[in-house]
C-alpha cells in the first residue's frame, strides 16, 4: 500500500471517529457476513458506529487524534465500536452481543485515555448507567424534602380536620 493510500485511509479514519474518546474494540473476523452484517445493522439502529480497521493505521490515526489507551487492543483482526449514550451503555451492548453471538469477542476498549482490558469492559456492562446514576441522584435529592413535606402536611392536615369540625357545629 502506498503512503499516499495509507494516508487517505488514515484520515478517513479521524474523521470517522471525530471528537469520540470511548471505544469498545470487538474481534468479529470469525463471523459469516450474514450474521456480522445483521451485527452491524442493529448497532446502527441504537446510533452505535462499527469500523474493521488495520491496526497499524488505526493506531497512527489514534495518535494524531490524540486517542490513547488503545495500543495494547489493536491486535490481530480488530473492529472499533463507538457511540450509544456513554461508556456503560456502549459496554452493556457489546457484552450482550458477545453473550449472544457465538464468534464474537471483546479484545478491550478505552475510555478517556484509559485502557480496558475485555474484563474491564464486562464489569463496566455491570454497573449502573448515566440515566440509572442520575435517577438515583435526584430520589436521593428529593428524598428528604418529601419527608419534610409530609411532616409539615400532616398536623396541618389534622388541624384543618379540626377547625371544619369546629366550623361545621359538631363540638365536642
Amino acid at each position: 500500500m502506498s503512503k499516499f493510500v495509507k494516508e487517505l485511509i488514515i484520515s478517513e479514519i479521524e474523521s470517522q471517529i471525530g471528537e469520540v474518546r470511548d471505544f469498545v474494540v470487538v474481534d468479529s473476523a470469525k463471523l459469516d457476513a450474514i450474521t456480522d452484517n445483521g451485527f452491524r445493522l442493529k448497532l446502527q439502529e441504537k446510533g452505535i458506529s462499527t469500523l474493521t480497521v488495520k491496526n497499524s493505521l488505526a493506531r497512527r490515526a489514534f495518535a494524531n487524534a490524540g486517542v490513547e489507551g488503545l495500543e495494547d487492543v489493536l491486535k490481530g483482526p480488530s473492529t472499533l465500536v463507538w457511540g450509544g449514550e456513554d461508556i456503560v451503555a456502549l459496554s452493556k451492548e457489546m457484552s450482550k452481543w458477545a453473550s449472544d453471538i457465538e464468534n464474537l469477542a471483546i479484545k478491550g476498549g478505552s475510555t478517556e485515555g484509559t485502557a480496558l482490558t475485555s474484563d474491564d469492559v464486562t464489569k463496566l456492562s455491570k454497573s449502573p448507567g448515566r440515566m440509572e446514576l442520575i435517577g438515583e441522584i435526584v430520589s436521593r435529592i428529593l428524598g428528604p424534602g418529601a419527608q419534610l413535606a409530609g411532616a409539615i402536611k400532616g398536623p396541618g392536615g389534622t388541624l384543618a380536620g379540626q377547625i371544619k369540625t369546629i366550623s361545621e357545629g359538631d363540638e365536642s
